[in-house]
């Protein structure tokens, strides 16, 4: 058996990890990278297996990192079925859909304003591509045993994170592959706590926070502290959000602290149209998350939801303090980029990060302490705030990670971690052995292991 790292080795973005056996070819995951240049121009580089040659996709969960390349692996060739969960089809749909309409703009407005050295910049996918993605989805219940072939069967266990998200166990010829995928918190907000696996020969774990555990602090006295004191110096708080699961807790924390009076009465604004259809999805699925329908319909009528573009316009330029919270996650492009044209250089505003800021993303250099952003071509002064409420993360964090490992009944052969940068990895490498002693490795990017 044939393992090939094609993606999320070395890094948090771009996961595809590819298992060949026999004549069967099937490609967990398939992810558009994102962050620094050299990662993002991957992008649009061939496969390192050609697609048509690939039998199945068993897709973990529907962020872009995990199913963002699903466009141009089908535009390549790719002609087999997509197995995932009824929440991570709908989430998918609407983040490809989402993501090739901000291309498409981001080029045309490129070539418009002539500050791309393409000419012509063009998307790397369009929405008719995603239009031939969606029939090639297959919806399958988890802990439902689902046959590939006569030796080979997987199914999806249950892993927080967002609505939707499952770690995927591989049966191949009696040995068990287990592949975490994203992986929340054990006391996520909205989220049940991950389940933790049993048995598995081999194991590919995510790392994103191997080497950081989330502070033990009070995230909801943070951000009303954020929020009334941004509110004193008459600004406003922008909150980059990712639309699925970040936008719904921040959501669940703005309405908790409003249900008690701890924070003002001013505009409470969500302004990501997929973010809102997303709300449809937790009305939808209520297994899959710990929010009654009528928590659901409370929580929304705080807020005013945004899904038109000139209502999103008069909401930049309205000088009233407010809340945003926008999409996206990682200010890599969205309606975020809007607020911030017309915010970052202004020292009453406070952008509050909520989530993993993945290398050469905007959010991270921000993070990082960046002096200027540059937004459409344009560099942009940072005189705002910058604040970041780091256990409100979607992602475990070192302890739960190892904790996930904490009921396999047999040692493993070898645990491999990837969605993960180097020095994370490798710390976690480090605590798997002294807590557990079982073997693991960090793969790199493109490197193929036969087990």
């Amino acid at each position: 058996m044939k393992i090939h790292f094609l993606g999320g080795a070395g890094t948090v973005t771009g996961s595809k990890t590819l298992i060949e056996h026999n004549n069967l070819r099937i490609l967990i995951d398939c992810g558009m990278f994102q962050g620094i240049k050299s990662l993002r121009e991957l992008n649009r580089e061939p496969l390192a297996i050609l697609p048509e040659t690939i039998d199945y996709v068993l897709l973990t969960h529907g962020h872009l990192d995990h199913c963002g390349w699903l466009p141009k692996f089908v535009a390549e060739g790719f002609e087999g079925k997509i197995f995932c969960t009824r929440p991570t089809k709908e989430i998918s749909r609407l983040i490809l859909y989402d993501s090739a309409k901000i291309q498409e703009e981001e080029a045309k407005k490129a070539n418009e304003e002539q500050y791309s050295k393409h000419l012509p910049a063009e998307p790397l996918y369009t929405t008719e591509d995603v239009d031939a993605v969606i029939p090639k989805f297959r919806v399958v219940e988890r802990d439902l045993e689902i046959q590939l072939n006569e030796n080979v069967f997987f199914k999806f266990i249950y892993a927080g994170h967002i609505i939707g998200a499952c770690s995927i166990e591989l049966h191949i010829d009696g040995k068990i592959l287990i592949f975490s995928g994203d992986l929340g918190q054990d006391d996520d907000v909205l989220m049940f706590p991950p389940q933790k696996p049993q048995k598995a020969d081999y194991i590919f774990l995510e790392s994103t926070y191997g080497n950081r555990l989330h502070p033990q602090t009070n995230s909801l006295f943070e951000l009303e502290t954020i929020i009334n004191n941004t509110f004193n110096k008459g600004g406003t708080i922008v909150i980059p959000s990712f639309a699925v699961e970040r936008v719904q807790t921040m959501m669940y924390l703005i309405w908790q602290l409003k249900k008690e009076d701890r924070i003002p009465n001013i505009p409470y604004i969500i302004d990501t149209p997929m973010g809102i259809s997303v709300l449809d999805v937790f009305k939808d699925n209520r297994m899959w998350h710990k929010l009654s329908m009528e928590e659901c319909d409370e929580m929304c009528k705080i807020f005013t939801l945004i899904s038109d573009f000139q209502d999103s316009m008069n909401a930049v330029y309205d000088k009233r303090p407010k809340v945003v919270i926008a999409a996206s996650g990682m200010i890599t492009g969205g309606r975020v980029l809007s607020y911030l044209e017309h915010l970052i250089d202004k020292p009453e505003t406070t952008v509050t990060l909520v989530g993993y800021q993945a290398e050469g993303t905007r959010g991270r250099k921000l993070l990082e302490g960046a002096t200027e952003i540059k937004i459409y071509g344009k560099y942009y002064p940072v005189l705002a705030n910058i604040l970041l409420i780091e256990s409100l993360s979607a992602h475990g964090d070192q302890n739960d990670l190892l904790n996930w490992l904490s009921e396999l009944v047999v040692k493993p052969k070898k645990v491999f971690l990837v969605h993960g940068e180097n020095e994370a990895a490798d710390e976690l490498r480090l605590k798997i052995k002294e807590r557990y002693d079982f073997d693991s490795q960090a793969p790199f990017l493109g490197q193929i292991i036969e087990i």
